[in-house]
């Protein structure tokens, strides 16, 4: 069991770990922090936190640094984050205020959110599984190019590019649209998923080359459908791990693999228990199960519309953790606030 004072002592040594990247020793610990007590009482103080495993010497060196489960400690017991300044706050409205669809403001939000931590930025997609499709359009490119555009009732504009050969009149256009409308608008992605499938179900090897060109159209609403089903990741600021290399023990590949595969990542931060504020993080060892033991992850979730996902950082177990984690506090909240005031503008 960890005393009071003992607590304050890690919670230093942690501290000034982060900042300095040196080990930390007792004298340190005196001159820089109000214990009122001496070197040698807080020796004694260490050597209880050695015990517990929660610091431990690298090599020969007198001075000491957390251990992962140190920092377990640490995050667990913070009695306040570190409150962003008021030039931070500036910096997540100036990215993330504007105009523009989901897919850019997750864009926006990482790109914030690396600026304000220097890590690896993620964020989540929500799951539209529950959105409702709200409107499809259909735009001719010529050279039997169609471009099809669904919008849900979350927010969320796809489009994607599709061939049907035959070029098509307004009428046929009007026809095709009305179709898919009657097919999907106002109605669950995952039943107008099934309503798809069972449209397709029905053979149309005789059928008019312009119901054959409505069924490419169809698939291609499909794919765009079934991709608002998937989990997906956007992520910004990958370079930071290069420039931190300094700070794995080993080898930072399986964090750049994780990176281009998103499995692994998506799998962590879905497990991962948030507390009653929304906020998570997954320390080093914690994280041996994703093949991620040198790395830590804090994360908060965030409201689109009803759906939580999460939006966090990833980086090395030496990382701030109170101004990392106020950090993806604050940009959750911002990204739900607007998330909210664009559902209720519509």
């Amino acid at each position: 069991m960890v005393s009071e004072r003992g607590l304050q002592v890690l919670r230093a040594i942690v501290q000034d770990y982060v900042d300095t990247r040196e080990p930390v020793g007792s004298k340190a610990i005196v001159e820089r922090h109000a214990f009122g007590v001496s070197a040698a009482t807080i020796r004694n103080d260490m050597a209880l936190l050695e015990d517990e495993e929660l610091i431990a010497a690298p090599h020969t060196s007198s001075g000491r640094v957390p251990t992962d489960k140190g920092y377990r400690v640490f995050v667990d017991h913070l009695a306040e984050l570190r409150p962003l300044s008021p030039a931070q706050r500036s910096a997540i409205a100036a990215f993330l205020e504007g105009p523009g669809d989901l897919d850019d403001a997750l864009v926006r939000t990482v790109r914030a959110l690396t600026q304000l931590t220097g890590q690896v930025a993620i964020v989540q997609y929500p799951s539209f599984a529950r959105a409702n499709v709200t409107h499809v359009e259909l735009v001719q490119l010529g050279g039997g190019r169609m471009l099809v555009i669904v919008v849900t009732d979350t927010g969320r504009v796809s489009q994607r590019l599709t061939h049907v050969g035959d070029e098509f009149d307004d009428s046929d256009l009007a026809h095709i649209r009305a179709g898919l409308g009657t097919l999907l608008v106002g109605r669950p992605v995952r039943e107008g998923l099934q309503r798809i499938a069972e449209r397709l179900d029905v053979p149309q090897e005789q059928a008019p080359a312009r119901e054959r060109a409505t069924d490419e159209i169809v698939r291609a609403v499909a794919e765009e459908l079934e991709e608002f089903r998937q989990d997906r990741l956007v992520m910004a600021g990958s370079a930071n791990l290069a420039r931190r290399e300094s700070d794995f023990r080993g080898s930072i590949y399986p964090l750049l693999e994780a990176i281009e595969e998103q499995v692994t990542l998506l799998r962590l931060m879905g497990e991962m228990v948030a507390d009653e504020q929304g906020l998570a993080a997954s320390i080093g060892r914690e994280n041996d199960a994703f093949g991620l033991g040198e790395a830590s992850v804090v994360a908060s979730d965030y409201d689109a519309t009803g759906s939580l996902a999460r939006v966090g950082v990833l980086g090395p177990t030496r990382m701030d953790y109170p101004t990392n984690l106020a950090a993806v506090r604050a940009v959750a909240r911002y990204l739900t606030r607007m998330l909210e005031q664009d559902e209720n503008s519509r």
